[in-house]
């Protein structure tokens, strides 16, 4: 499994905006989807935003669509996922997700995980 580091993240007020990334430094994403999941407090992990390996077919759960964009450079080996617009309920702790099957949106589709960054957004 391919190691993912992840940066980013922090607290921000309701309306703004962050940018989490996630590198495998050594690693390559091949050609696998990836993905970003986020768990809040007391819930389970939910899916957020994925891609296909070229880059070209992002897609997104409902309750980020038009706000996040998702994104990776497969010759960097890296993918970010730009949040703007930022809710309180989109505080959570975020995980990076790789080696994952095509338009993949459960846990079990992404063999690989980042060890997760903390968003929080104030009202």
């Amino acid at each position: 499994q391919v190691q993912l580091v992840q940066s980013g993240g922090g607290l921000v007020q309701a309306g703004g905006s962050l940018r989490l990334s996630c590198a495998a430094p050594g690693g390559t994403f091949s050609t696998y989807a990836t993905g970003w999941f986020r768990q809040a407090p007391g819930k389970e992990r939910e899916f957020v935003a994925g891609i296909n390996w070229t880059g070209s077919s992002p897609y997104y759960a409902d309750s980020v669509k038009g706000r996040f964009t998702i994104s990776r450079d497969n010759a960097k080996n890296t993918m970010w996922l730009q949040m703007n617009s930022l809710k309180p309920e989109d505080t959570a702790v975020y995980f990076c997700a790789a080696e994952g099957f095509e338009r993949g949106v459960a846990l079990g589709d992404f063999a690989a995980w980042g060890r997760g960054t903390q968003v929080t957004v104030s009202s």
